[in-house]
């Protein structure tokens, strides 16, 4: 019996998860007329046996190991996710000339939470990872000359031209099957030994989105509903990649959206959809740019303008002339820091008076994962576990680690919640901008303000994130 055995992912893929699921089992070898899995030793039986060998008119053997090492990659390499009991997802074994294996693929993504799908090639393999909760995973393995049709599969569906392989291609595809309907954007770049393509699953529904629920504290909930509910100004959020701004701004509209309300957004790509809103896809390459955009919407009557990004100066002083003639301006911009984001405007040239008399509130915002209420484990806190830089507002002595159990599919983290800085932009800070100073460390504990680092720590206290999971987070603490 192995104890310690290997798992080949490259083999994964031969079975579905309702197969896996139903008879415990992992795939261990596989040839031209034989199959070797590994079986929970309570279950293995030679009617079992012949059942597999019926199934995949192959001769199976089974190699028993104990239960925890089954259920464990059970959960890690067959996430149930939303497909019903027995977690089917359908067969993911490639067929060039079909397009099961990408439906099931792409099924299967969404099923288990996943926001994006890389298919990447290197120059012995070729693999799929997929984003769950902000960490990509390795789920399946190709072989090499599979992987050029499935390039073109996608490149077909997505109405690119399957001739350039030199230059970057965007695409999008309109996925329907089932009860299943979402859009998917497609990014293909060429690479060393071939093209990469990245999808992006559009698949939310802003309806669903509840302000409430992100992970607001009361106090920045109630400075953010109050600013978003004043008649003109700019409401600015913060932060990298991945963070959350989008789905923050949708649970914005939602509440500001009302019959009386003519609501215009600007956005690349548009990942939810709200009924009574009308949104606008970037496209540059014919010049719908954020700045034209802005330009027209400002000639449409509008009440409340959402901008996918202030990326430039252009759209920068655009959005400032907009808030200036009476209008809400919502949008993102790529800075560290809620306070952060008002030197940046002034970088892409927007006077600071300008910045006073215009911005009503400043976000910052994370998204961390949340540990695993089932397996997490209390620890006690050593030295250096914590930044070098980061002085903690009071002593700790333990703090909670990720463990991993089947509930979390043995990432030891269960969901995750947004974590905000939030910056209502008063006449004290006005005063501030207009003279220059950048000093607001002590403002922001007069006011009571909670940085990111600060809101991070109290989750850590509170057992429901890890140390590793906020460690950039706690880095960025002001000195």
């Amino acid at each position: 019996m192995n104890e310690t055995p290997e798992i080949d992912i490259s083999l994964l893929n031969l079975i579905t998860a309702e197969q896996a699921w139903q008879y415990s089992i992992i795939p261990k070898t596989a040839g031209k007329d034989s199959m070797e899995f590994y079986a929970e030793k309570e279950k293995v039986t030679q009617e079992m046996i012949d059942e597999l060998e019926i199934i995949f008119g192959k001769k199976v053997t089974l190699d028993p190991v104990l239960n925890g090492f089954v259920s464990k990659n059970l959960a890690k390499h067959y996430r149930k996710g939303n497909q019903g009991a027995n977690g089917h997802s359908g067969s993911l074994a490639f067929t060039p000339n079909s397009d099961d294996f990408l439906v099931n693929l792409i099924t299967n993504a969404h099923d288990i939470g996943s926001s994006d799908i890389h298919i990447e090639t290197y120059e012995e393999r070729c693999r799929i990872r997929m984003r769950i909760d902000g960490k990509l995973v390795e789920r399946f393995v190709l072989k090499k000359d599979e992987y050029p049709a499935i390039i073109n599969r996608l490149k077909i569906k997505s109405n690119l031209d399957i001739a350039e392989k030199r230059l970057p291609q965007d695409g999008r595809i309109f996925f329907a099957s089932g009860d299943k309907k979402f859009d998917i954007r497609v990014s293909v770049l060429p690479t060393l030994y071939g093209e990469k393509i990245v999808l992006r699953l559009l698949s939310k529904d802003a309806n669903t989105i509840d302000i409430h629920k992100l992970g607001f504290q009361t106090r920045q909930l109630d400075d953010f509903q109050e600013a978003i509910r004043k008649p003109n100004g700019i409401v600015l959020i913060s932060g990298p990649t991945g963070s959350g701004k989008t789905t923050t701004l949708y649970a914005t509209l939602r509440i500001l959206n009302k019959e009386y309300t003519n609501i215009l957004t600007i956005e690349d790509p548009i990942e939810y959809t709200l009924e009574g809103i009308n949104q606008v896809q970037l496209k540059e390459s014919i010049g719908l740019t954020f700045a034209s955009a802005l330009r027209t919407f400002l000639r449409q009557d509008p009440d409340i303008i959402m901008l996918g990004e202030i990326r430039d100066a252009e759209t920068a002083q655009m959005a400032t002339r907009a808030a200036l003639t009476g209008h809400l301006v919502l949008s993102t911009i790529h800075t560290n820091s809620a306070w952060g984001t008002l030197s940046r405007l002034m970088d892409m040239g927007v006077p600071s008076f300008l910045i006073a008399n215009t911005i009503n509130l400043s976000v910052a915002q994370r998204l961390v994962r949340l540990l695993c209420p089932e397996c997490k484990k209390e620890s006690p806190l050593m030295e250096g576990e914590l930044p070098r830089n980061f002085k903690p507002p009071g002593a700790m002595e333990n703090h909670y680690v990720a463990k991993g159990c089947s509930q979390c599919f043995y990432t030891g983290y269960k969901g995750r919640k947004a974590v905000y800085e939030v910056v209502p932009l008063d006449h004290d800070f006005v005063s501030v901008i207009k003279s220059g100073h950048d000093h607001v460390h002590e403002m922001y504990r007069q006011k009571g303000i909670k940085t990111l680092s600060d809101v991070a720590f109290e989750l850590i206290e509170a057992g429901q994130t890890s140390i590793d999971e906020c460690y950039s987070i706690l880095m960025n603490q002001f000195q």
